[in-house]
């Protein structure tokens, strides 16, 4: 039996019923003909669910020895379909040149760069299943005005819908994880070609607003802002957590003339 390794983040979930519950909250359509790619199968708990699923299923692994475990014993259903790579440095419009979903168990070391590769791939991701550290999860899909709202949920919810769907307890793990874990999905939304502004200069006024997220931001958005009238408009009185994404882009808009 492989150990799991701290270096790679690895958690190995050994709860049946929660891998088939996980593989089986992808809402696949036919825009993507069920092509699903799978970020760290380890030795493939949930890939078997994937595969018994019926999904055209390819998987990327960087932990060597998994690849292995893989390739011996998922060698017919995935054969030239486990790629040995870190998902991170994937060109993903060069492993698909259409849409796919991506699913998996997360290491929760690089969950949020998983994440921001969904939004970066965006005109190829469509949905995305996964788990991740609790805090985490709730994070990205946390309404304005939450405690736990802040860059990440306004940035992905700017293409994405999101969806908590169920907590996993760390005895669902071996080894198990210090924290509590969350299954989510976020599914990309319909209008997601269209922000309505600069997609460089909304991220610069999302970050920076979030630097200071006690403050209003007619304090923290002051050195974005070239002309003094415009934070006269009462958007500046509030604090970023208040904000919607559309109140986002119509800040992004006033402050850059656009």
């Amino acid at each position: 039996m492989l150990k799991a390794k701290k270096s790679y983040g690895q958690h190995f979930l050994n709860d049946e019923g929660i891998s088939e519950n996980i593989a089986r909250s992808l809402q696949l359509t036919e825009t993507y003909h069920n092509k699903v790619l799978e970020v760290g199968p380890g030795q493939g708990m949930l890939t078997k669910y994937l595969i018994s699923c019926g999904y055209d299923l390819t998987v990327v692994e960087a932990d060597r020895d998994m690849v292995a475990f893989l390739k011996k014993n998922y060698a017919e259903p995935l054969a030239g379909r486990i790629i040995s790579e870190d998902f991170l440095k994937l060109k993903l419009n060069e492993l698909y040149d259409g849409q796919f979903a991506i699913i998996g168990n997360f290491p929760y070391n690089i969950s949020s760069q998983i994440v921001f590769q969904c939004v970066e791939y965006r005109s190829q991701v469509v949905e995305m299943v996964g788990m991740f550290q609790k805090e985490m999860a709730e994070r990205i899909i946390a309404p304005p005005g939450s405690k736990t709202y802040g860059v990440i949920s306004v940035l992905v919810q700017a293409y994405f819908s999101g969806e908590y769907l169920f907590n996993v307890r760390p005895f669902s793990f071996d080894p198990p994880p210090n924290v509590e874990s969350g299954v989510i999905r976020l599914v990309r939304r319909a209008d997601y070609e269209t922000l309505g502004c600069d997609e460089n200069q909304f991220r610069n006024v999302v970050k920076t607003a979030f630097g200071s997220r006690r403050k209003m931001m007619r304090n923290t958005l002051r050195a974005l802002v070239s002309d003094d009238e415009k934070l006269k408009d009462p958007i500046f009185n509030e604090r970023p957590e208040q904000l919607s994404v559309a109140q986002f882009v119509a800040l992004t808009r006033l402050i850059f003339n656009t």
